[in-house]
């Protein structure tokens, strides 16, 4: 959406970033596959390369669910040597 919103090319954006045409369109659908580098590179020709950072920045409701199924373990007793 944001390439279109800017009105470039997929051609256009694939060259800038340095992929190619099929790897812009496995970028824009999400595929795992593709290497986090064509990720940023196609964010940067695009002008989103600050959007990255904040990804994972402050995962507030995520951690709460961590903190919930963290299961503290008992351990016994060290046994004398």
């Amino acid at each position: 959406m944001a390439r279109l919103r800017r009105r470039q090319s997929a051609t256009l954006v694939a060259e800038r970033a340095g992929i190619s045409r099929m790897t812009l369109y496995k970028v824009e659908r999400g595929e795992p596959m593709v290497a986090i580098a064509a990720y940023l590179q196609v964010l940067f020709v695009l002008g989103l390369a600050q959007d990255f950072a904040q990804l994972a920045k402050d995962d507030v409701l995520g951690r709460k669910l961590q903190d919930l199924g963290m299961v503290t373990k008992k351990r016994a007793p060290k046994l004398p040597k």
